[in-house]
């Protein structure tokens, strides 16, 4: 992907999700989510992808408000935990709501610097007028962000192109399952896992390194 494209990608993905957080404030809406429950489930999901130990590091790609630190802090006591976002809006608000938290540390990116996981909720969802081509090339660029960036393994869902028809919106990207799951299976790890049972109209790949 050139990088021309790239940066108009990342560029109009910080305003839509500046907008969002401007409408909505720190709540699931505010990243584009309908609840806190199916935000919770998702977590629940994308957390699977994380063995516990007394120290770990966790980039979270796109955190947003930094929601899923409320997941991760009582069932990982050690954690560093890493929130990166483009939108500067997002990591203001949540620098302020994580300020007395020690262990954390938000910062506006697209690329972390190198953690035990990454993980990514929701961020390639909204494609907005690009195409599949682009969108397609945007999602590959992403998945080696990840890769690159996490050690011990990476995760990160997707709106599933099984959902109902009349359902999709032109805007959003509805991905093909088990092309990405063999996609990452192939260039990543053979430890890939693909969840699909949830209730949502999504899916969760999981990719866990050899270490």
């Amino acid at each position: 992907m050139s990088e021309h494209t790239e940066s108009a990608i990342l560029r109009d993905v910080a305003q839509y999700y500046t907008e969002t957080l401007r409408q909505h404030g720190e709540t699931p809406r505010g990243v584009d989510w309908n609840g806190e429950d199916s935000q919770l489930l998702r977590f629940a999901q994308l957390t699977k992808v994380i063995t516990p130990a007394l120290e770990i590091s966790v980039n979270d790609v796109g955190c947003g408000y930094g929601a899923l630190y409320d997941v991760l802090k009582p069932a990982h006591p050690g954690i560093r935990y890493i929130g990166c976002d483009v939108s500067a809006a997002m990591i203001e608000s949540a620098r302020a709501r994580y300020a007395h938290e020690p262990n954390v540390s938000f910062v506006v990116t697209s690329e972390p610097d190198v953690a035990d996981y990454g993980i990514a909720s929701g961020i390639l969802n909204v494609r907005m007028n690009y195409t599949d081509d682009a969108w397609h090339e945007y999602f590959r660029s992403t998945l080696a962000l990840l890769d690159r960036t996490s050690t011990k393994g990476f995760a990160f869902n997707c709106l599933t192109s099984y959902s109902d028809r009349e359902k999709q919106r032109d805007y959003l990207y509805y991905a093909n399952p088990g092309e990405w799951f063999e996609y990452c299976k192939r260039n990543f790890s053979r430890n890939v896992a693909i969840l699909h049972d949830y209730g949502l109209y999504e899916f969760t790949i999981l990719v866990r390194k050899n270490v």
